[in-house]
């Protein structure tokens, strides 16, 4: 790495000051935020989680200087930013302390190439050109894209993307570093090397660093010194990693805790913070732990052996290019979907997930092989034909929303097919309470969040009741009670005969529904096959860029023999007990 960029304030002075702060919304009846008091002091690193709609996005946006800039409202209490009341700063005063790196990266690119982006805001203060070139290339090279500057931001991988917006804020010398979701969009790998890069971050440049992240085991990768928990507006607990892991708070606000921590309460296993629970890399158990773990493993009834399914989507021998491109997207793709099959698509950034996706919604069309739906040849079916029996929900939504209000954009599609405004309104009504998204369903949609945009679409599809449903990334950005309501709603589809097919980076989500997981790496399927035999093989997680799950490194630790069985077992149990 280069040289850090290391501001004047000593470490652990106080950054960011809240004192029985709040914050109402001028279009809100209630205030969002309620007494807030909160110290994060230079060089912590802090993970803020909670459910969806807790608040966790007001109080970012009240530490950037989003609000009250951006979005109006009224403040109570005190918030001070580097000892100053931000009430008394402008957005360019508070943006020279605080850093944000958004979820969605490509709505921070400013440059046509790598450099001019992240010279950016030095060209707006007006920096000389040698001390500004050397910024650029330092700042760079702190994030490792110093081969990358002549490139433009949409040729980069998603975790290059990410590293280009770290680097335009780095170069800045801010006090705080703060993330919103930063996993959302990356595939595990990368994410897990995100986290590794925020955390080399934060040792070179000496800032606070604040994570809002629904992927709490995953964050957790890299330690943190505090977990901010929040629910309605407030701060329900404020613990190191080991004392919040070990209690009910996670489970109590409806946020999934580690598989490796659930494994253990499963098998009897009383979590304490004396066991160091943060991370399966530093849990300490006692010979009688393990021997409770393998106990449960023994006791295992045979798993279930899923039905045969009779074949819906059927892509042989696929090969497919985009204009102006010298290598294939696609060679040889080959992939079987059964009737009422939940299935889970996984691989690498790039690695042809979604252009698969488009040849078989009709967005694209292959150079060669075939695309069967229920035995019919789909090349002769138009783009609407193929849609009214594979819905399609887009990764990012706001590809996907075209109307102004919540309500009639999941009624768009039933509208457009003809069907009566008395049977659309109990359907609609019925798909927002299962979305999570009845309380908003009066709301426009530019009111809601990233995550509420994307329930917003998955409910605009599930309404339509397709044949087959494509989900890309469709828990990204969602707390896990609703990503649990999506997911059940889902199975419910399911088992009225629709398939479902999900292009996901979470593993959690991948072990929990999925019947079998498609890896595709570099174009190409490396594997089809259940999914615990994909997170316990090596060389399938390496090609992929995909994680070890966390309760392979448990039957490890543990003694069991069979790591992989340990998993089905797992996910058996869940199936059978917790869900059946």
């Amino acid at each position: 790495m280069a040289a850090p960029f290391l501001s004047e304030n000593p470490m652990n002075d106080p950054i960011i000051e809240f004192e029985h702060f709040g914050f109402q919304y001028n279009a809100q009846a209630e205030p969002t935020l309620h007494d807030i008091c909160l110290t994060v002091r230079k060089g912590e690193k802090v993970l803020i989680a909670g459910p969806s709609g807790c608040g966790k996005s007001t109080l970012a946006h009240c530490i950037n200087g989003l609000i009250p800039f951006s979005y109006r409202g009224s403040m109570s209490g005190s918030l001070r930013i580097a000892g100053k009341e931000t009430k008394e700063q402008s957005i360019f005063e508070i943006s020279r302390h605080v850093g944000t790196v958004l979820q969605d990266q490509d709505g921070q690119f400013i440059g046509l190439t790598v450099a001019e982006d992240i010279a950016f805001s030095l060209e707006n203060d007006c920096v000389q050109e040698p001390e500004l070139h050397d910024r650029v290339r330092r700042a760079a090279a702190l994030v490792d894209v110093e081969n990358h500057l002549l490139h433009a931001p949409n040729e980069l991988s998603g975790g290059q993307k990410q590293r280009v917006s770290l680097a335009g804020v780095l170069v800045n010398h801010v006090d705080v570093l703060l993330f919103d979701e930063p996993l959302a969009n990356l595939d595990p790998a990368t994410g897990k090397s995100a986290i590794e890069l925020i955390e080399e971050a934060r040792q070179q440049t000496g800032a606070a660093v604040l994570i809002i992240e629904h992927r709490l085991e995953d964050v957790l990768h890299r330690d943190v010194d505090r977990i901010i928990l929040m629910g309605e507006g407030r701060i329900l607990a404020d613990a190191s990693p080991d004392e919040l892991l070990s209690g009910t708070w996670l489970r109590d606000s409806g946020i999934r805790e580690p598989l490796y921590l659930t494994a253990l309460k499963y098998a009897g296993v009383s979590v304490t913070p004396a066991m160091q629970p943060r991370s399966i890399r530093s849990l300490q158990l006692s010979e009688d732990d393990r021997a409770k773990v393998r106990a449960w493993f023994a006791a295992a009834p045979p798993a279930r052996q899923e039905p045969a399914r009779p074949p819906l989507l059927e892509a042989e021998d696929l090969h497919f290019s985009y204009p102006g491109k010298s290598h294939e997207t696609l060679k040889g793709v080959s992939v079987r979907v059964g009737k009422g099959e939940l299935l889970a698509i996984v691989g690498r950034n790039g690695a042809g997930k979604s252009t698969f996706s488009k040849l078989v919604c009709g967005f694209e069309t292959q150079q060669s092989g075939s695309l069967c739906f229920q035995g019919e040849d789909m090349a002769s079916l138009s783009i609407k034909e193929r849609a009214d029996r594979i819905g399609y929900v887009m990764q990012n939504p706001n590809q996907m929303i075209s109307k102004v209000m919540i309500y009639d954009e999941v009624a768009l599609g039933l509208r457009s097919r003809g069907v009566s405004e008395e049977e659309i309104r109990p359907r609609v009504e019925d798909t927002l309470k299962v979305c999570g998204l009845w309380p908003f369903r009066n709301w426009p949609v530019s009111a809601l969040s990233f995550g509420q945009k994307k329930r917003v679409t998955i409910a605009a599809i599930l309404v339509l009741e397709p044949e087959m449903i494509i989900l890309d990334e469709p828990t990204a950005g969602q707390d896990y009670r609703h990503y649990t309501e999506i997911m059940e709603f889902l199975l419910t589809l399911q088992k009225r005969g629709i398939s479902v097919a999900m292009i996901t980076h979470d593993m959690h989500l991948m072990l929990e529904y999925a019947e079998r997981a498609v890896v595709f790496n570099r174009g190409s399927i490396l594997a089809d096959t259940d999914c615990a035999a994909v997170l316990t093989n090596a060389e399938i997680i390496r090609e992929a860029n995909l994680k070890e799950t966390s309760l392979y490194a448990l039957a490890q630790l543990c003694g069991v023999e069979d790591g992989r069985a340990f998993v089905r077992r797992f996910i058996d149990f869940e199936r059978r007990e917790v869900r059946p």
